[in-house]
């Protein structure tokens, strides 16, 4: 008997009871929907939470803070620049000075404190440095400013009980207005000598605003100074990075070596290559932290949760295969008689098997297909439908590009295998028996 005839065979039967076999084919879809979707979940928040990370370009830095030497933790150097940038997989390497002691600066009416760096601007342009407005410095009086910092500037002349709402938030009104490109700012810093405070005042020209932060709870009020400004200051403290001398005698701040950074970032080329950099870095005894090292913790707990869905979404799918097991019991009962005479012309055991193995599989897959079609249907109306219920039900604004439900084609071929698997395995037991049934009970209807 050629495969075409047994397929045949099944066809017939199948048009025969088609409703008793759509009713089987719909539980098996519904039990196939409900797995994909419920998986999807766990699919959809991982890819989001995955997305938002990869956007941001921290998740291929490395941030160094010293090198161990005798149990001491040693600041880094040029000489350790020079070392991270040799290294494979290195994109850019950036590092910063800060000054210590946060300076007043004034612009026009308007003042603020703001924390002061020095950044080397070829190697953040290099790790992907982009401004909102403006350009990068190219004079040593010039700066540019963070984008947040024209939201610290306030009024100098409005005390602070009339500066601030009720939620502690600078009233617009006392806020700058005008764009700071091409505007001069004064930079005040202090020093104390014989307990009386001196003040010094370096005119700066701001030239650039770094772009918005990734994230919207993130803000960047720094300035970012050169080198010669930097000395200028340490030329009126006497001090490294501009310390005050406390009224004792003794420095505010840690103690420095010539020419050592207080921030180091390396930037990998990819998100591959950064437990690579991280690995050699950690053989030369640097100590090093990435975001990949909490992206695997949540990756790991991600699988766990995407396991545990299609785990309960497989009951959906078991308990769909009692409805075929029943369907092929009766099948085998209802065609006792042409079982009877396909043995009776001489058909083996194996084909008869596998006739009604092929009949439920074709249940299965039947139910798997219009499952995944009307799974991709409901992951579309949630995605939709579900943010606009969160947002109106409890006034809460979702993070944008937030997916409640996914599901790649790794998912649907899971489901399908799961419920492919599931549905032989109910057809199994009924096609045994098929195969016992005796021939001339089966021509009597006796079965």
């Amino acid at each position: 008997m050629k495969f075409k005839d047994q397929y045949q065979f099944v066809s017939q039967n199948i048009k025969k009871n088609k409703i008793r076999v759509f009713m089987t084919v719909l539980a098996t879809a519904i039990g196939c929907a409900f797995l994909i979707v419920l998986a999807s979940v766990g699919f959809g928040l991982h890819d989001s939470i995955l997305k938002e990370t990869m956007e941001d370009r921290a998740v291929t830095e490395v941030q160094v803070h010293g090198r161990e030497t005798d149990g001491n933790y040693q600041p880094l150097t040029d000489e350790d620049i020079d070392f991270f940038e040799s290294l494979e997989g290195v994109k850019a390497v950036t590092r910063n000075k800060q000054l210590y002691q946060t300076p007043t600066y004034k612009l026009e009416d308007y003042q603020a404190q703001s924390n002061t760096l020095v950044s080397h601007f070829p190697s953040e342009v290099k790790a992907g440095l982009e401004l909102s407005e403006g350009r990068l410095p190219e004079k040593e009086n010039e700066v540019i400013v963070g984008y947040n910092f024209r939201s610290n500037l306030l009024l100098s002349d409005v005390n602070q009980e009339e500066l601030y709402n009720d939620q502690d938030e600078p009233k617009d009104k006392y806020l700058y207005q005008d764009s700071l490109i091409g505007k001069v700012m004064d930079m005040e810093v202090i020093q104390i000598n014989d307990n009386q405070e001196e003040t010094k005042s370096i005119s700066l020209k701001i030239v650039g605003v770094t772009e918005k932060p990734g994230r919207e709870w993130e803000e960047d009020r720094s300035v970012y100074i050169s080198n010669s400004v930097l000395k200028e200051v340490e030329e009126f403290t006497g001090t490294a990075r501009g310390m005050v001398d406390s009224p004792g005698g003794e420095q505010q701040g840690p103690e420095l070596e010539i020419g050592a950074y207080d921030q180091v970032t390396i930037y990998a080329t990819s998100i591959e290559t950064v437990k690579q950099v991280s690995e050699q870095l950690e053989t030369e005894n640097y100590a090093s932290y990435s975001v990949i090292s909490e992206m695997e913790q949540i990756n790991i707990l991600f699988t766990i949760m995407k396991a545990g869905l299609i785990l309960i979404g497989t009951i959906a799918v078991l308990i769909a295969s009692i409805g075929i097991y029943n369907t092929m019991t009766m099948a085998v009962t209802e065609r006792a008689p042409d079982i009877g005479i396909m043995k009776a012309i001489g058909a083996k055991p194996k084909i008869i098997k596998r006739i009604f193995v092929l009949e439920s599989s074709l249940i299965g897959l039947a139910g798997a297909v219009i499952g995944t079609i009307v799974a991709y249907v409901i992951s579309f109306a949630v995605n939709i439908g579900l943010p606009l219920i969160i947002e109106s039900a409890f006034n809460e604004e979702l993070p944008p590009g937030l997916k409640f439900s996914m599901i790649p084609w790794t998912l649907v071929l899971i489901a399908v295998g799961i419920c492919l698997v599931v549905t032989i395995l109910s057809g199994l037991r009924p096609a045994k028996r098929a195969t016992q049934i005796d021939v001339l009970k089966a021509m009597r209807r006796e079965v």
